[in-house]
């Protein structure tokens, strides 16, 4: 069975309420997007979820590893599905936070996941795609998360770069249109100087989608650009009927 859905989520710390503390109502917003993001996703009725992310370099994780937010400044581990002594904390913050997000929700699903390396070439991101849609056996759903550009303002942890605005128009109508072509022709080297986390998780998401074939329908949940980073809440679903597909 051809994976069914996907969506995509940012992984900002801060959508953790009890780690924004005061702050939390900033992001309400994005949050609730991303909640009914993933709701979307489990109405697809998967029978396994896969989380992607970007981390350090390409792995996959066992199902009793999970995360951690006490670099953030919140004691608490987040546990991405079974809990036994074969686990780690090995998730990076992207795994952790669609980690937590999906624990918010669901909790019995099979799930798995797998970190791509941020800095992994395009053809790397299309071997993993591929790979994963080989795997989507039985009915998969992908959660994948990523940031956009980090240059939007001065403040932003890249400060301002003019180029970041046309960056992100341009990954929003990508991920609005289900474009898998415009999501692999971003360039590495420029999403690398804007500090755009997503591009590789993007990648492997158009790849996997291309490679398992079919019609798909985009929507775009929600955008916004907080602290000078831009934040995407996206959902893809395989269509039977090319009719129901909207512009």
């Amino acid at each position: 069975m051809p994976l069914v859905a996907a969506a995509v989520c940012p992984h900002p710390p801060l959508l953790v309420p009890e780690l924004a503390g005061a702050a939390a109502p900033e992001l309400d917003e994005l949050r609730a997007a991303c909640h009914a993001a993933v709701a979307d996703l489990l109405a697809a009725e998967p029978e396994q979820i896969l989380l992607v992310g970007g981390g350090p370099e390409t792995t996959r994780f066992g199902t009793a590893d999970y995360g951690s937010l006490h670099r953030y400044g919140l004691d608490r581990y987040v546990r991405f599905w079974k809990t036994n002594c074969a686990g780690g904390d090995r998730l990076p913050l992207s795994l952790t936070i669609g980690a937590w997000l999906l624990g918010c929700q669901d909790t019995g699903r099979p799930r798995f996941a797998e970190s791509v390396a941020v800095d992994a070439t395009v053809a790397e991101c299309t071997t993993l795609g591929e790979e994963l849609a080989r795997r989507a056996d039985p009915r998969t759903a992908l959660l994948v998360l990523g940031d956009g550009s980090a240059c939007r303002s001065t403040s932003a942890p890249g400060y301002e770069d003019p180029r970041a605005q046309a960056y992100d128009e341009g990954v929003a109508a990508a991920l609005t249109d289900a474009d898998r072509a415009a999501l692999l022709d971003l360039d590495p080297d420029l999403s690398a100087q804007l500090l755009a986390a997503g591009r590789a998780p993007w990648q492997v998401l158009a790849a996997a989608v291309e490679a398992s074939g079919g019609t798909w329908r985009g929507r775009l949940h929600h955008q916004c650009v907080p602290y000078g980073v831009a934040y995407f809440v996206a959902g893809w679903h395989r269509v039977d009927d090319p009719d129901e597909v909207v512009a």
